[in-house]
């Protein structure tokens, strides 16, 4: 098998992720070729957006929203993610399991919790209209009283396929959205059959090379191994003699192409998608972007890797980009961080009237 070095499987992984080159693509077509992205807060994938496609305007994703051409529902690893209607018919069964599997973490919490009988009063309730989850803990509460409240709302949110019901706000979902039975908002029937080997071939497209694990860290499934042995994928071995598979037609580019600066939004899945991810950030970075209470900030990427954190504010009128490196910054990659900072700061704040950019340590 051939080697894959370090520096050529960054390259890969930023080619399909379109960090690389930004893309002259729709963005609902770009979400699907991401295999969706992650959307724990709804700004978070504006600004993956923003960063891979040449010229993106919010608009375009508000307006796919409202046309219910993507979605915003509980999926892969358990967790928020903005993904095509498509993708969330085609794959919602193939995720069961692991949303399943999730009401293990309720522990004592779940003490009198009979699943189906939840899942049935919730569905009832929400045929009738959307709901936030304050209210359809409420609802379930009255009718189960010595269940936790906090137990009927996680058994809803992973067991009833349900996506967020937008707003007229901007990032078109608000802190404490309504809730709204899927199939009812896009109007087709979810796939009734599980499809995990089409997903992990959906998953290289993304994210690959790879191995069974990082495919389980992504996803959430467990026990992948033979589902890419089934697969006619092409295989590959790191330098640490580890064997990565991939799509016969992923990209490849050679190792020594050009990655120009990039900023990545929080929980950007570029981060979260590998069972190791010296990739796109060294280990010792790690502990300043992957906090304690489970958040992961917002970073900016140097040749490829991750390089420093990003945060902005707008006070009186002054929005301010403050970037904090990890290391010594050469002049012209500051020079460029200054450009691409500048670009990122006029989509989030456009309406301020001036701008600043401060880097700091």
């Amino acid at each position: 098998m051939s080697v894959l070095n370090a520096r050529s499987v960054n390259r890969a992984t930023l080619a399909r992720q379109l960090l690389l080159e930004r893309a002259n693509v729709p963005a609902v077509d770009l979400v699907g070729r991401l295999a969706g992205m992650q959307g724990q807060e709804p700004k978070h994938p504006y600004v993956g957006l923003w960063t891979r496609i040449d010229g993106f305007q919010e608009g375009e994703l508000d307006r796919a929203v409202e046309a219910r051409e993507v979605v915003r529902g509980t999926m892969f690893r358990g967790t928020l993610h903005l993904v095509t209607a498509p993708d969330y018919l085609r794959f919602r069964a193939t995720m069961a399991p692991v949303l399943e599997a999730g009401l293990k973490v309720l522990g004592d919490r779940g003490a009198g919790l009979e699943p189906d009988k939840v899942v049935a009063a919730a569905r009832k309730l929400l045929a009738k209209e959307p709901l936030t989850f304050t209210e359809v803990r409420d609802a379930l509460q009255q009718q189960f009283p010595e269940v936790n409240e906090r137990a009927l709302g996680f058994c809803t949110r992973m067991l009833v396929p349900l996506v967020m019901h937008p707003a007229d706000v901007r990032w078109s979902w608000t802190a404490n959205s309504r809730f709204t039975p899927a199939e009812e908002w896009i109007g087709k029937k979810l796939h009734g059959r599980a499809e995990p080997k089409e997903l992990v071939t959906r998953y290289l497209q993304a994210f690959g090379p790879a191995t069974p694990a990082d495919f389980q860290t992504w996803s959430g499934l467990q026990k992948a191994k033979p589902l890419f042995d089934e697969l006619e994928l092409e295989t590959f071995t790191d330098e640490a003699g580890k064997t990565l598979y991939d799509v016969p037609d992923g990209p490849r580019p050679d190792p020594d192409t050009p990655a120009p600066v990039r900023f990545l939004p929080e929980f950007d899945n570029v981060l979260l998608s590998h069972a190791k991810r010296e990739r796109i950030i060294a280990d010792e970075h790690k502990p300043a972007v992957f906090t304690k209470n489970l958040r992961v900030k917002a970073t900016y990427t140097v040749d490829g890797l991750v390089a420093g954190l990003w945060t902005t504010e707008k006070k009186r009128g002054v929005a301010t980009l403050t970037l904090t490196p990890f290391g010594k910054t050469l002049k012209k990659t500051q020079a460029e961080l200054e450009r691409e900072g500048s670009a990122l700061l006029r989509f989030l704040e456009p309406d301020a009237k001036s701008y600043a950019l401060v880097t700091v340590g």
